[in-house]
């Protein structure tokens, strides 16, 4: 089953998930100083995300350059995926069920 193929409603119904919208939910993690990197390419690049005819293209300026930010904060520690197909299928759902039930 493809991500595409994903709503928030049948993701909450297959694992039984329950959907709790928290307030200041980032409020105990403190605050970093932003990298003088950062604050270079996005002085460099905001006017050009301004400038782009679409939302689309707009946030994907600037969130991937947020996006490398966090990944060099965390030493390479994560990756990054985009216009890839995060495919799974019946075992692999299957894996996630048993997990959960033996977890809980």
């Amino acid at each position: 089953m493809s991500y595409s193929d994903f709503t928030l409603d049948k993701v909450r119904k297959t694992f039984s998930l329950t959907i709790a919208d928290k307030i200041d939910i980032f409020a105990s993690v403190p605050e970093i100083e932003c990298p003088p990197l950062l604050a270079e390419v996005l002085r460099e690049n905001v006017p050009l995300a301004l400038a782009s005819n679409t939302e689309k293209s707009r946030s994907e300026i600037l969130l991937h350059l947020f996006l490398i930010a966090i990944r060099k904060y965390l030493n390479n520690q994560i990756s990054l995926f985009s216009g890839i197909d995060l495919l799974l299928n019946a075992i692999s759902i299957s894996n996630i069920n048993w997990y959960r039930a033996f977890f809980n």
